[in-house]
């Protein structure tokens, strides 16, 4: 790819009706390997519970089928929601990672728990930490240990941690705790000029992490013309009407589907207020929208989420994005 702003993809596994989870995470690693031939620099994959439409439970096991299948990306969690887990576990299975694929991981880290309250309950860490206590712990898993306690493997080159959030207080976090920061637009659209700022004014350099690293993760889809853009993003949107309605434990509809149904006003709105913040269009629409949110938020790094039904669509899209990215 040419001199651009780096671009990477963030994956929630979408499986659509019809499909089995089986087939959604087959697709996953497929799209790993497109997006490594258009240059993309990571591919992250996120932590969700409960939630039959989004098969991406476990990042550490679904990272490892990425890494075998790609030589260049960097793989890694976009995030791994650290209260769900006890740090030690996480340290192992991301030492085997790294172990295995040196330089190559990533642990990106949340805070929030992405699940119901039941599921939640049924994770988390047993002792009940808090996430700075958690994350002190888990970053001294590779370094010196932790009270006698060793996370083995211990890689010779550790997995690099990053967090991930959607608010001023993420922030912050990030830059205190001396970490790359990514920005969730894709959930909170509007906050990331002043989020990345107050990331910067809280950044302390250490020897690891010198410079503040911040990045944005949008929703973006990119079709040939606005039109079909536009269809293809709705059809992930009715699947979040139809799971906030009459189908809580279902898959998300088809294009087919999507285009059948005859949205009300309110769900219009709701469709609107989702995909409007967003970057979903023609790449002559999208290509300007997005220089303008790097431009404002002075982003190292954009991170890429397209949920659409048609697999070779989704593909196309971020063949589109990469040569936008290449030119910001």
């Amino acid at each position: 790819m040419a001199e651009g702003i780096a671009i990477s993809v963030h994956d929630t596994v979408p499986v659509w009706r019809g499909d089995t989870p089986g087939d959604a995470l087959r697709r996953t690693v497929d799209l790993a390997r497109a997006v490594e031939g258009f240059g993309y620099r990571r591919y992250w994959v996120a932590e969700h519970h409960g939630t039959p439409a989004l098969a991406t439970s476990s990042p550490a096991v679904l990272a490892g089928p990425l890494l075998a299948a790609t030589r260049t990306l960097t793989v890694g969690s976009g995030a791994v929601l650290l209260p769900n887990h006890s740090a030690l576990a996480v340290a192992e299975q991301f030492g085997v990672l790294a172990s295995l694929y040196p330089g190559r991981v990533d642990l990106g880290l949340g805070r929030a728990t992405g699940g119901s309250p039941a599921s939640t309950a049924r994770l988390g860490d047993p002792r009940g930490l808090g996430f700075d206590a958690q994350l002190q712990e888990l970053q001294g898993y590779f370094s010196e240990g932790q009270s006698g306690v060793r996370a083995v493997p211990e890689p010779e080159t550790p997995p690099r941690f990053w967090l991930v959030g959607s608010s001023v207080n993420s922030a912050v976090h990030a830059g205190r705790a001396s970490l790359p920061y990514v920005y969730a637009h894709a959930i909170v659209g509007g906050g990331a000029p002043e989020a990345l700022h107050a990331y910067r004014q809280a950044f302390r350099s250490t020897p690891a992490q010198p410079e503040p690293h911040a990045s944005v993760a949008v929703i973006a889809v990119a079709a040939d013309s606005d039109d079909r853009a536009a269809r293809l993003a709705q059809a992930f949107v009715y699947g979040q009407i139809l799971m906030r309605t009459v189908d809580p434990e279902g898959v998300l509809p088809t294009e087919e589907e999507t285009a059948a149904h005859r949205f009300t006003p309110t769900e219009r709105q709701f469709l609107r207020s989702r995909i409007d913040p967003q970057f979903v269009g023609s790449p002559d629409r999208i290509a300007p929208r997005l220089a303008d949110l790097v431009a404002r938020t002075r982003a190292d790094e954009l991170f890429v989420l397209t949920q659409v039904p048609d697999h070779e669509a989704r593909i196309r899209s971020y063949e589109h994005l990469a040569k936008i990215a290449s030119s910001l």
